[in-house]
């Protein structure tokens, strides 16, 4: 019988020849989900013996992560900021600048009791990572117009425990209220970019926003001013070129204290903008 460290090196090597990158950690995090140990418990066992029914499951893991399917739709899950999220083709998965920005807002030390809206939420680890860490003194309400990614978001605020109000909205249409703090992961690609083979699985809907990637923000950054308290924050996440023109179109809209914040590779990804 074939050896776990065989498998191992074998599904590395298969997947190097495929082009995806950090090979080893995708292989151990395959197997490991496979057989339902941890990470660290497969360094423990090398010299075991696979069984058919285990072999047979890491193949067809094997097999799709190979043909570039997103390692986290075949774990069914993802780690973000501290807790484990569902995850699946119906949304976004979710991006280590978006748990960047996240962990940027909870470090702030919001003002409580506040009304939280996150906006194209998506799966929504923005939102219900931020009422993880806030408490129960957060108003929250999660808005996307897809039914499938709210879908998800739901099944998410339940493996959680946070309670939410979750909206199917275009913007801001069906959005009730104000609140002191709007965050946004909206759609920011440019429709000729070319994408990598893992975000091709990510519903398009959520990628793509017109010829240079900014239609949704010109619509949220307006139609935000009218759903704001006084002093209340607006921060998205953009993309690595749209910097200047976002802070353009922020500063003609009236907000002040305009602050374009990089994120670990010192890309200029985060404007966090105070409505007057």
């Amino acid at each position: 019988m074939i050896t776990l460290l065989e498998v191992l090196t074998k599904g590395t090597s298969y997947l190097e020849g495929k082009g995806v990158e950090s090979a080893r950690l995708n292989m151990e995090l395959i197997v490991a989900h496979c057989l339902q140990v941890s990470r660290m418990q497969l360094y423990l066992q090398f010299d075991k013996p696979l069984e058919d029914k285990a072999l047979v499951e890491i193949r067809s893991a094997l097999k799709a992560r190979g043909e570039r399917k997103p390692l986290q739709h075949i774990l069914g899950s993802v780690e973000f900021c501290g807790h484990e999220f569902l995850t699946d083709s119906r949304a976004l998965v979710p991006r280590p600048e978006t748990e960047e920005i996240t962990d940027y807002l909870i470090k702030m030390g919001f003002p409580l009791p506040c009304r939280v809206l996150d906006l194209c939420c998506g799966s929504g680890v923005m939102g219900l990572s931020l009422k993880k860490a806030l408490g129960e003194q957060v108003e929250l309400v999660m808005a996307d117009i897809s039914e499938d990614a709210l879908s998800l978001c739901r099944e998410n605020a339940e493996k959680l425990n946070v309670e939410a109000e979750v909206v199917q909205t275009d913007v801001f249409s069906n959005v009730s209220g104000v609140f002191d703090l709007i965050v946004c992961n909206p759609p920011y690609i440019a429709a000729d970019f070319a994408i990598a083979p893992e975000v091709a699985h990510d519903p398009h809907q959520a990628l793509f926003s017109g010829e240079d990637g900014l239609d949704l923000i010109r619509r949220i950054v307006p139609e935000a001013t009218q759903h704001l308290v006084s002093g209340g924050l607006l921060v998205m996440e953009i993309g690595f070129d749209q910097g200047a023109i976002v802070e353009d179109l922020l500063r003609a809209n009236g907000y002040q204290n305009i602050l374009l914040k990089s994120d670990i590779d010192n890309i200029p990804r985060f404007p966090i903008a105070r409505w007057k």
